[in-house]
């Protein structure tokens, strides 16, 4: 039983620590790093981060394959892409660092801390309005494993907290809105959007100048899903205007963002290079091992990716 390795160990720490934590949990697993990979045919299981699918032989006895990316998009649909089943490695009730880092912004949003560096900056002593939690509406475009946390946690805090994702489904304690035709009506309730979307062709640039004109005015947006989400021109003038008032971006098109992008410059524009979250080998390679363990036992992968559906 060999599972392969691609560039994850670039990523993430050394291959001392990958084979330390599936020597301790998973002594039967032999694990080998692109690109000493050896015999193809002898791969049950593939790993990766940015694969090279062009590079990369076939498996022809290839069980399934693990993604780290949070996106699937970049590969989804290469044409050498092996025919295995997919599945994501992430821990199944979020991560805490995806749930910190959005609240982080959502809390800075809310208590207008970008208005206040401004004041500093001037060395004005001007207090902003205070707005009560339970009257900033916050809604998360995308509701899976890394959105609910927050989404929760949030509504712990005493925000109103909603949610839009593309087909039906219950309602787990958050109000849900589903659809093309329930997505004007998200938004028009919407303060504080987060974006946590995957990118798909339904998905791709949802956040335009259609839908930014949904929000009411003042809205702040967060996008921490992928830099095509955005229309980076509509949001500018959005910002411009002074119907958004603040935008915070950690997933951008292209990446990394060129100098001379005016995103970088713009006053109500939060710029970070992708750095909403970072796993580890220990969580990484625990949900390698629970999956191989549920396709020993028969039983279904953990978070299976639709390759059809592109998440």
């Amino acid at each position: 039983m060999t599972l392969l390795i691609v560039n994850l160990n670039q990523f993430i720490e050394d291959t001392d620590a990958w084979r330390a934590k599936f020597a301790a949990d998973m002594p039967e697993l032999e694990v080998r790093f692109w690109p000493e990979g050896g015999d193809p045919a002898e791969v049950d299981y593939l790993a990766f981060m940015r694969p090279n699918f062009d590079e990369l032989p076939a498996f022809p006895n290839l069980k399934v394959m693990f993604t780290r990316s949070a996106g699937v998009d970049p590969f989804i649909n290469h044409p050498n892409l092996p025919k295995a089943p997919l599945c994501k490695v992430e821990p199944s009730g979020g991560d805490s660092m995806m749930t910190e880092y959005v609240i982080m912004h959502v809390l800075r949003f809310h208590r207008e801390m970008p208005a206040y560096e401004e004041r500093q900056r001037r060395c004005e002593w001007d207090r902003v309005p205070i707005v009560r939690p339970e009257h900033r509406r916050i809604g998360f475009l995308g509701l899976g494993m890394m959105a609910t946390a927050p989404a929760l946690m949030l509504q712990q805090l005493g925000f109103p907290v909603s949610a839009w994702v593309r087909s039906p489904r219950e309602e787990e304690g958050i109000p849900i809105f589903h659809g093309d035709d329930q997505l004007e009506p998200f938004l028009n309730q919407t303060d504080i959007v987060v974006c946590l979307l995957p990118l798909t062709k339904q998905t791709e640039w949802i956040l335009c100048a259609r839908t930014f004109a949904m929000l009411p005015e003042g809205a702040m947006v967060i996008n921490v899903g992928r830099g095509k989400h955005v229309v980076e021109a509509d949001l500018i003038a959005a910002l411009d205007s002074g119907h958004l008032a603040y935008a915070a971006l950690d997933a951008l098109y292209p990446e990394p963002l060129p100098p001379e992008n005016p995103l970088w410059l713009h006053p109500k524009v939060t710029i970070l290079p992708h750095v909403a979250r970072r796993p580890t080998v220990e969580q990484l390679a625990s949900e390698m091992i629970a999956n191989i363990r549920c396709i020993q036992d028969g039983n279904p992968l953990l978070q299976p990716i639709n390759v059809a559906a592109g998440y």
